[in-house]
């Protein structure tokens, strides 16, 4: 049995169950995230969104293929059995082709499908729920289209993991996720910031199950309906660049109790960053439990490595031995001179444009860390950290939690531990909301 319906039949039987997505492609998130499960009874599930991942690249330069070689690698130097790893593929479908029209777009998001079953990827977020150039113009957008389009998609998985099998006989079935209402990836843009965000409503969801349910059959790919696990709501909860809309399960009490009538279904939550321990618990026991999470994960790598820039500059800016690395002036002048990725995220005056693009919850930072002279600064200033003792007063200052880790013996000093330690306390939420700490009454 596929992992995730394990968790989801455990659920269901009134156990507490769930799992968390680390949707980044940040090596040093991942090792995080493998340093905090190594020696915990879970999966770790990673996975890689349609516009970081696709077939010519995505923004991170690699394929699915590339990107399951990248983690199978990164398992293997931090000693973390692959085995426990599941990947993901989030949001697959025309996400970044939606003015491309209705025909290439979907023939991007097949080969697409396609190329992510044939990796290995076994938990697949089938996502069409963003218009197509036209669709409006048309008048034709809503459940039946999107469910059209991921059924079609669908009919791609299926006959790719036919494919997989003969290649790989032991190769495990995905598991899918669906869903109609699904929150656009990166946290809200500045529009949907003043509108508020709404919980999905039990007719929508419930319209969107049989839809779903019904155009696979029209497609042939009813039997896939068993490998359905989960469908993407919003339960209330989104952040944007300086605001975090907190989970209140009142405002969901509706949803989650129509979960009851779907016995093999269960919700998956997207833009849970940022939501208290707490918030992220009553998720789990109100049945969202798939928690993802990225940009938070990421947001916390950059505050470490500001962190250590400041103690770069501190032990280095007199030694004419080294170069400093210029991490921070470096990401930003790349910032400045690209604004595609952060624009339509932040608005206001240009100050606070300026602040929340460095300081912004929706960390739109992680879009240039990949760019060539950004990494190099950044590994700059680790190697540079490297050369030289850091004092432990200096540690103090600036990462107070690790110093205690350290002087306590929990922790050995070194710059990567302090770095991956600093976003793991982001994880450590999340490690929380999904162990086991009671069984639930499913009355």
């Amino acid at each position: 049995m596929h992992p995730i319906k394990e968790l989801v039949s455990r659920y269901k039987s009134g156990e507490k169950a769930g799992i968390f997505s680390v949707c980044s492609s940040n090596k040093y998130v991942i090792e995080a995230a493998m340093d905090r499960l190594r020696d915990k009874d879970m999966h770790l599930l990673i996975e890689s969104t349609a516009n970081q991942v696709d077939q010519f690249g995505g923004y991170t330069g690699m394929t699915p293929k590339d990107f399951m070689k990248y983690i199978h690698n990164l398992a293997e130097e931090n000693n973390f059995p692959v085995d426990r790893i599941i990947l993901g593929g989030d949001h697959l479908g025309p996400l970044t082709w939606t003015k491309l029209g209705e025909e290439k777009a979907m023939e991007n998001s097949k080969t697409l499908i396609r190329e992510y079953v044939l990796a290995g990827f076994t938990k697949i977020h089938i996502d069409t729920s963003m218009p197509i150039i036209g669709d409006f113009e048309n008048g034709v957008f809503g459940d039946e289209l999107i469910s059209e389009r991921a059924a079609t998609l669908c009919k791609v998985a299926e006959d790719a993991f036919v494919e997989l099998l003969s290649e790989n006989p032991e190769s495990v079935h995905p598991v899918y996720v669906i869903g109609s209402e699904v929150p656009i990836p990166g946290g809200a843009q500045a529009e949907e910031e003043e509108e508020g965000i709404p919980v999905t409503k039990v007719e929508n969801l419930v319209n969107t199950i049989e839809t779903f349910k019904n155009a696979f059959a029209r497609h042939g790919v009813a039997d896939a309906w068993q490998y359905v696990v989960g469908v993407v709501v919003q339960p209330g909860v989104e952040f944007g660049s300086e605001q975090v809309w907190q989970y209140d399960r009142e405002k969901a009490i509706k949803l989650s109790e129509a979960l009851r009538d779907y016995p093999e279904l269960i919700f998956e939550a997207h833009s849970t960053d940022y939501q208290t321990d707490e918030s992220l618990n009553e998720m789990v026991e109100d049945g969202f439990i798939i928690l993802k999470v990225g940009p938070a994960l990421t947001y916390g790598f950059r505050e470490a490595a500001f962190e250590l820039n400041l103690m770069e500059n501190e032990l280095l800016k007199y030694n004419a031995n080294l170069e400093l690395s210029k991490f921070r002036e470096i990401l930003e002048f790349n910032m400045v001179k690209n604004n595609g990725y952060w624009k339509n995220h932040y608005s206001g005056t240009q100050e606070k444009i300026k602040f929340d693009r460095i300081y912004g919850l929706s960390d739109r930072c992680r879009y240039y860390l990949p760019i060539e002279e950004v990494n190099y600064s950044l590994e700059k200033m680790i190697d540079n950290l490297k050369q030289v003792d850091i004092p432990l007063t200096l540690v103090s200052q600036y990462m107070h939690n690790q110093y205690k880790k350290i002087r306590s013996g929990k922790m050995e000093l070194t710059v990567e531990n302090l770095l991956k330690d600093r976003i793991g306390e982001y994880i450590d939420d999340y490690i929380y909301a999904v162990e086991n700490h009671k069984v639930l009454q499913m009355n």
